[in-house]
C-alpha cells in the first residue's frame, strides 16, 4: 500500500492494475476548464478527472464557508463510488501545480478513512519528463461501493480554531504578513499562527525533497504534545504540507478546511500583520 508518495517507475508498472485508480487533478483558479481540457487532451492512462469545484468542492457549503468548502461525507463517498475507489484499492493522484490539488484529493480520501491513496511525486511534469505513456479523451470507471470510515480527528472547523495551540499557515509569507492578498477580502493571517510557505518541500524541480530534510524542516513548528494545525487560503495548498509531514514520518497535522478565506470574512476585526 502507498499511502504518502509514489514515483513514476512505480506507476508505470500498474497501469493495467485493475486495483488501482489513477485521478488526474489538474486545474487553475484564473481559468477553471483549463485542467479539465489539459486531461482531454493528454493524461495517463486509465486516469479519471477530478475538479477542485465540481467534485473536490461542494457549491452548497455544509462543513465551512471558504473558498472551495470541503464537500459532505455523504457528497465525497458518492464522488468516491464515482471514481471507482472501494476497500483494496490503491488511488494514485497527481496535477500540474506542486501537487496542491492532488494534495486536496489526496487529504479528502484519507479523512474518509482510506489509507491506500498516494501522490505521484512530480506530478504531470515527472511523467512527461520519464516519457510515460499518455492517452486522449475521457476515461470513466465502473462505479464502485466506498465504505467511510471518517477520521474526524483530522478536521479542525472555525470554532475550534481559537482552541488549536499551533496554527501553520501554509501562503506565501507576503500573503501571511498582509503584504499583499490577491484572493481574499482582507489581508493578514489569524492570530498566533506562524508561517510555512507550502513549496518549502519541494525541489526547484517540483518533487518532494527527502523525508528526512522534511522532518528537519518542519520538526520546529511540532508542539511537544499534540499536532499543529495548518490552513491557508481556501483549504488546499495547506494539504501539502499535511501530505509532508506524514511523509517525513511526523505526527499527522490537522487541517482547517475553511481556511483563511473563511476567517477573514467571518471575524474581519481579528486578524495580525507582520509576524509573530
Amino acid at each position: 500500500m502507498f499511502s504518502t508518495l509514489i514515483d513514476v517507475a512505480t506507476l508505470s508498472n500498474h497501469l493495467s492494475d485493475p486495483n488501482w485508480v489513477i485521478v488526474d487533478c489538474r486545474f487553475r483558479l484564473q481559468n477553471t476548464m483549463t485542467g479539465r481540457h489539459a486531461y482531454e487532451q493528454a493524461h495517463i492512462p486509465s486516469a479519471v478527472y477530478a475538479h477542485l469545484d465540481d467534485d473536490l468542492s461542494s457549491a452548497s457549503p455544509v462543513t465551512d464557508a471558504g473558498r472551495h468548502p470541503l464537500p459532505s461525507p455523504e457528497q465525497m463517498t458518492q464522488l468516491f463510488s464515482r471514481l471507482g475507489i472501494t476497500t483494496g484499492v490503491q488511488v494514485v493522484i497527481y496535477d500540474d501545480f506542486n501537487h496542491a490539488f492532488a494534495s486536496r484529493l489526496w487529504w479528502m480520501l484519507h479523512y474518509m478513512g482510506h489509507d491506500a491513496a498516494a501522490v505521484l511525486d512530480g506530478g504531470w511534469s515527472a511523467w512527461v519528463a520519464a516519457n510515460g505513456a499518455q492517452l486522449s479523451g475521457v476515461q470513466e470507471n465502473k462505479p464502485a461501493v466506498f465504505t467511510p470510515q471518517r477520521q474526524t480527528a483530522q478536521l479542525v472547523q472555525i470554532a475550534q480554531v481559537p482552541h488549536q495551540t499551533n496554527l501553520i499557515d501554509s501562503r506565501a509569507p507576503e500573503r501571511y504578513r498582509g503584504e499583499t492578498e490577491p484572493l481574499d477580502p482582507i489581508a493578514g493571517h489569524i492570530p498566533s499562527a506562524v508561517n510555512y510557505f507550502f513549496t518549502q518541500n519541494l525541489t526547484t524541480d517540483g518533487q518532494f525533497k527527502s523525508a528526512d530534510m522534511i522532518n528537519s524542516q518542519l520538526a520546529s513548528l511540532w508542539p511537544e504534545t499534540g499536532v499543529p494545525t495548518f490552513y491557508c487560503g481556501s483549504g488546499v495548498t495547506a494539504c501539502v504540507n499535511v501530505l509532508a509531514a506524514t511523509h517525513a514520518g511526523l505526527p499527522r497535522p490537522k487541517l482547517y478546511v475553511g481556511s483563511w478565506s473563511e476567517w477573514c470574512r467571518t471575524y474581519p476585526d481579528s486578524i495580525e500583520i507582520g509576524t509573530n
